[in-house]
């Protein structure tokens, strides 16, 4: 039976201390002990079921990471302070000095400074490639890679990660699939496609609100636990750790999300076929001409739709800025970085989120200074936006 990401988290029982049908609270740093066998034994990993430390493991948080895992079909999931926490830790548990890592050259612009400027302190290294290019990706595999590196959709191309296809390249030199899926949650399950490791800004989309910052990261029971070890495991000893009343506000937006992608989808397949008839070059990954069409379609969980992000190109930096500038003005979203709020947001990727990327990377990547971004909000009234959108072209003469 295919998995269905929304009936796996609809399916967990969650109750409160008291019966509540909201999970309770848990705002304990420290967690107390009847006997002191179960302490030392908790320290060890030894005892199911107790918790030692919020550091370590927070109720709230499991209630969180439980059901962000059964989302994902893994076994276990950890949740984090921030999308960047989420990466950053799987990449140096995975990692140590001397090893190497294949990465998508088109990233999240954090993701990419991590890579390209951060690790080589630890001397890890990184080979960016097309990510679309299987033969590229072999070939960048050396005896001491660890990890393929790679976004389910990646930011902000939009490209199509063909995940089972890197996860046979990743099993066959014995290395590691990290997905990060934060623009397709639910949409594509990448651990039932074979990665190993997913991870997640859950800023965006699966909590949906931006009023919060956190992240989580997927896999394997051994995974997780050696990640959370208290003698060496990265999370427990770097302390990425996510307030557990953030955590529970979380949970509660997760049980909305199917609904909110299908709408942010519905909306942003509406502004694509638009924004095409204009003549005005865009990216959607649900128009047939996207050379990811056709693979997501196998791939996908098609209730959900091909997603609430597209692009578009307007060459130039400056025509970027002022048709935003527009937009803003004529009330169709905002100004601003980030993704998966109920309003539209829209920014010029050169310029911001892929701004830590230089420029002449930007440029083999395909990133034109001219590209915006768009993650599409939940409007009611989708034509209205577009009219709102149409008249701000008008009046740059673009159209």
């Amino acid at each position: 039976m295919k998995h269905d990401p929304a009936n796996a988290i609809f399916d967990l029982k969650q109750f409160g201390e008291y019966g509540d049908v909201n999970p309770s609270i848990t705002d304990s740093a420290t967690y107390t002990f009847m006997q002191a066998k179960t302490m030392s034994a908790t320290f060890h990993g030894e005892t199911e079921g107790c918790f030692l430390y919020s550091r370590h493991w927070n109720p709230s948080n499991k209630y969180l990471a439980d059901a962000i895992s059964a989302m994902e079909g893994t076994e276990e999931g950890w949740v984090t302070s921030s999308g960047m926490g989420a990466i950053t830790n799987t990449i140096l548990h995975l990692c140590k000095s001397g090893d190497h890592i294949v990465s998508s050259m088109t990233t999240y612009g954090g993701t990419f400074a991590f890579l390209q400027n951060y690790l080589p302190k630890f001397n890890i290294h990184t080979t960016f490639v097309d990510i679309a290019d299987l033969e590229a990706v072999k070939k960048a595999i050396q005896p001491n890679t660890r990890l393929i590196y790679t976004e389910s959709m990646t930011n902000p191309l939009l490209q199509i990660s063909d995940i089972p296809q890197l996860a046979e390249i990743a099993n066959t030199h014995d290395i590691k699939l990290v997905v990060d899926n934060t623009f397709t949650p639910m949409i594509i399950s990448p651990a039932k496609l074979g990665a190993h490791v997913v991870v997640y800004s859950l800023t965006k989309f699966v909590n949906g609100k931006n009023d919060c910052v956190a992240g989580a990261i997927c896999g394997s029971r051994d995974f997780i636990n050696s990640l959370i070890d208290v003698n060496d495991g990265t999370a427990m000893l770097l302390g990425p750790v996510l307030d557990p009343m953030r955590s529970s506000s979380i949970l509660k937006n997760l049980h909305t999300l199917h609904i909110r992608m299908q709408q942010h989808s519905r909306n942003a397949a509406y502004l694509a076929t638009k924004f095409k008839e204009a003549g005005i070059r865009v990216i959607y990954p649900g128009l047939a001409e996207h050379p990811g069409n056709s693979y997501m379609k196998k791939v996908m969980n098609p209730d959900f739709g091909f997603g609430g992000m597209l692009a578009i190109d307007l060459v130039t930096a400056d025509k970027a800025g002022r048709f935003m500038e527009l937009m803003e003005m004529h009330d169709v979203g905002y100004l601003a970085v980030s993704l998966g709020y109920f309003k539209t947001l829209f920014s010029n990727s050169g310029k911001s989120t892929s701004s830590e990327v230089p420029e002449e990377v930007q440029r083999k990547m395909g990133l034109s200074e001219g590209l915006i971004r768009y993650s599409v909000g939940l409007d009611h009234d989708i034509e209205r936006t577009w009219k709102r959108i149409e008249h701000c072209l008008e009046l740059m003469e673009i159209k």
